[in-house]
């Protein structure tokens, strides 16, 4: 495993190898547990966010993170990311300090599939239709799947992206 950024409670974010990739993100807690996150997990944390802050808000922070995604991993990002997190007084900064790393780090993952098309901009058509169109949580996280990259090129495009 490759950890990308400790936090406070002795968790930390990393990249190891997956069904696909050596780009699959895993959420280690303290006690050593692994997890994948799920597009559904994330996109939910999203929403949530957005009911509390403001759909604004949320995607606003979620596009400054978008936009310096390449990749690679940047250590500048990961600290905007954490100072970030401080905006979001009602919630402890941690765990959007995660949330926010975690979606970096698999837009990277995007990025670096092999022939994509589309890399990152998957994940902001899902959150963008989830914020704005009002998909479910579920249906924003799946509703591409079957399309071709053209289809979904199409749709990106059309939201500016």
């Amino acid at each position: 495993m490759r950890k990308i950024k400790e936090f406070i409670d002795g968790s930390y974010l990393a990249y190891s190898t997956g069904n696909f990739d050596k780009w699959c993100v895993y959420i280690i807690k303290s006690d050593g547990e692994a997890t994948i996150p799920l597009d559904t997990d994330y996109f939910q944390q999203i929403y949530e966010l957005s009911l509390i802050y403001g759909v604004d808000k949320v995607y606003g922070d979620f596009v400054n993170i978008y936009d310096s995604t390449d990749k690679d991993i940047d250590e500048v990002v990961l600290q905007k990311i954490t100072e970030c997190s401080l905006s979001y007084r009602y919630h402890q900064s941690i765990s959007i300090d995660k949330l926010f790393t975690t979606i970096y780090m698999t837009m990277i993952s995007e990025e670096n599939y092999p022939n994509t098309k589309l890399g990152k901009r998957i994940k902001r058509l899902g959150i963008y239709e989830m914020l704005y169109s009002q998909r479910t949580v579920y249906d924003a996280a799946n509703f591409m799947r079957g399309m071709s990259w053209k289809e979904i090129d199409r749709l990106c495009e059309e939201r500016g992206f």
